[in-house]
């Protein structure tokens, strides 16, 4: 009992002398995961797209040759990315420029974290992407090319936004993944939440009090973002009951969908 009556003092000791600094490391770390997850999203939506435009044999070479050479880069990027660590890319992509270039170039390290957080991201994001889009039934494409929608208006208006909803789950479990995992941004010198927690026990050798502060802070922002991406998610699904509300007293009976509701058992 007097081990944790201990625990609880150095956490509250630690908590009044460097609170503002934990939340000014959470507040980098949040803000790089949700730009990170954007940007990512984005770089995801764009090779997702681009691994599946259809080629036809009426197509000219030209076109079959871009895509092929498109999708074979995609591929090497989508594999190395997602096949090495993140604190890994972050050293490669922070010290390659100043090892080529004999220091002479060097990336801004806020810039070099932001980066390697959103191409890792997008990594990740093509394959989900490539997966939503061709999960999506064929005859949504083949129903909207019926009615004159060339290739970019389906995917504009009936694939998307379909495969967006499929996949939004997917999406907020990159934005927790990369809460988590900015925390490699430590090693070349990006000053996030871990960052914080490294400097403050070194100083104060305090390590499983500020360790305790650290974890509680994560699940805090883990938890949180959980919940709101959940609730738009749920909002996203729109209400239960989609009856048409019409005037037309034959509209049912000409073959739209009529809503009905089960009836309330009398008391006996």
């Amino acid at each position: 009992m007097n081990n944790f009556v201990k625990l609880g003092q150095d956490i509250a000791e630690t908590w009044a002398k460097n609170g503002s600094t934990y939340l000014n490391g959470a507040l980098q770390t949040l803000l790089l995961a949700l730009v990170g997850t954007a940007a990512g999203c984005l770089i995801g939506f764009i090779c997702g797209i681009l691994q599946t435009i259809p080629t036809s044999e009426r197509d000219h070479f030209v076109k079959k040759a871009i895509l092929a050479v498109v999708r074979f880069i995609i591929r090497i990027y989508v594999e190395v990315f997602r096949g090495t660590p993140m604190i890994l890319q972050a050293v490669f992509v922070y010290f390659a420029l100043p090892y080529f270039t004999n220091n002479a170039i060097r990336l801004d390290l806020i810039l070099a974290s932001y980066l390697v957080v959103s191409i890792n991201t997008g990594a990740y994001m093509a394959e989900t992407v490539r997966g939503g889009i061709l999960s999506i039934d064929v005859g949504q494409t083949e129903g909207a090319k019926a009615i004159g929608m060339n290739h970019f208006q389906t995917m504009l208006y009936v694939i998307i936004p379909q495969m967006t909803r499929n996949i939004l789950p997917q999406i907020a479990n990159n934005l927790i993944i990369n809460i988590k995992d900015t925390s490699v941004m430590f090693i070349i010198g990006f000053t996030e939440l871990f960052a914080v927690h490294k400097s403050v026990s070194g100083a104060l050798y305090v390590y499983f009090p500020s360790a305790v502060i650290t974890m509680a802070i994560y699940l805090v922002m883990t938890v949180a973002s959980s919940v709101l991406l959940r609730f738009f998610e749920s909002r996203l699904d729109g209400p239960e009951n989609f009856d048409i509300s019409t005037t037309d007293s034959l509209a049912h009976t000409s073959g739209m969908f009529n809503y009905i509701e089960k009836k309330r058992r009398r008391p006996e």
